[in-house]
């Protein structure tokens, strides 16, 4: 993971810092820095430790890539869904097919028109 952070971002970030901190104090945020990254790698080795200790043996065989939720993309696991292969019915005799009755067009819903007169339902108890 680098954030997007390149070299020149760095550099300008560093440049910044030394403006701002000074001359003088820069060496002792530089220490304070460098002793915050120390840290936080020491709870990532301790943290993936003891992941490792909890879970078990198991955990190397966990493919973390599929679990990333970077790849799920809504539009591919619809698309994957309608042309998943999906039982067909027993083919009907062709003659069952020509005697079925049609079925018969849906009407449109109409929806109500709501005036001050007819306003529509409330249900004080949901609300």
């Amino acid at each position: 993971m680098d954030f997007g952070l390149t070299f020149e971002k760095l550099l300008l970030i560093g440049v910044v810092a030394a403006i701002i901190i000074g001359p003088e104090r820069l060496p002792k945020a530089a220490e304070k820095f460098a002793g915050f990254v120390r840290k936080a790698g020491e709870y990532l080795r301790d943290t993936k430790s003891r992941m490792r200790d909890e879970i078990g043996p198991e955990i190397d065989d966990v493919d973390w890539r599929k679990l990333d939720p970077r790849q799920y993309d809504p539009r591919r696991i619809i698309r994957d869904a309608l042309l998943e292969d999906t039982p067909k019915p027993a083919a009907a005799a062709p003659a069952a097919v020509a005697t079925a009755p049609l079925a018969r067009p849906r009407t449109p819903l109409v929806r109500p028109e709501f005036t001050r007169e007819s306003p529509p339902p409330f249900d004080l108890e949901a609300t």
